[in-house]
């Protein structure tokens, strides 16, 4: 079994920063992608940035220059650095990671972290 666990959510200013993790364990033979999406009240869930196959990093065109994602490959872990933040990044944030555990590759989603933005 695989989990994957997001943390760092919190309440923050417009304008302030903020840092989410997100780890995944259990069987792991190899982590293909792995990156953050997050879903705002009655919007459907959207790519925030993300790793892909290759090590790449993308980016939603509304994050770029203000988010970076980053990671630690020895601890199957990912972090999201938010910075400049707007009321229009409240949203429940999820990480997902598609992984192979030696049989088959699949994708795995954490239960989510709330960040809201609000004076």
């Amino acid at each position: 079994q695989v989990q994957v666990v997001e943390s760092g959510g919190d309440l923050v200013q417009p304008g302030g920063s903020l840092r989410l993790s997100c780890e995944a364990s259990g069987s792991i033979w190899r982590v293909n992608t792995m990156g953050w999406y997050r879903q705002a009240p009655g919007k459907e869930r959207e790519l925030v940035a993300t790793f892909t196959l290759y090590g790449s990093a993308i980016y939603a065109n509304s994050v770029k220059g203000r988010f970076t994602i980053s990671r630690d490959n020895s601890r199957n872990t990912i972090y999201l650095e938010m910075n400049s933040l707007k009321p229009e990044d409240t949203a429940v944030y999820y990480c997902n990671a598609n992984i192979y555990n030696g049989n088959r590759a699949a994708d795995y989603w954490g239960r989510g972290t709330q960040v809201t933005v609000s004076t």
